[in-house]
């Protein structure tokens, strides 16, 4: 598997907080976390049990809508936290995955966005 990763810069960050299960790659018990932050590259996996090494694979589960959506990833560091995940894209479809992800924050925020924005016309 590869990885998507950019050499000259790092890749946009979008924050959100999203419910994932996540699992080592061939382990059975999921357990539960939440994405904080998130790019095309990796994200930042909020969670409260830190029993896994560096450079351990994992798999993560989270819902785009009403997709259920599955990704690999790496762990390549971690505090007291979380743990901060990079992405295996092994096709486009992984790329997409993420992309939808991040597509479907930013219009969920510009919607709420554009409701403030009505609401302070009619108040002012």
């Amino acid at each position: 598997m590869k990885s998507l990763k950019s050499d000259t810069s790092p890749a946009k960050r979008v924050m959100l907080a999203v419910e994932v299960n996540y699992r080592k790659t061939y382990g059975r018990q999921e357990l539960k976390g939440k994405l904080i932050n998130i790019s095309l590259s990796g994200a930042f996996l909020k969670t409260g049990d830190l029993d896994f090494g560096l450079s351990e694979k994992i798999h993560l589960t989270f819902s785009v809508g009403t997709r259920k959506r599955d990704l690999a990833a790496k762990i390549v560091w971690k505090n007291e936290y979380g743990m901060g995940v990079e992405f295996f894209h092994t096709n486009n479809r992984d790329v997409q995955i993420v992309d939808d992800l991040i597509y479907y924050i930013e219009e969920s925020r510009q919607d709420r966005k554009q409701v403030l924005s009505q609401i302070f016309e009619k108040v002012s």
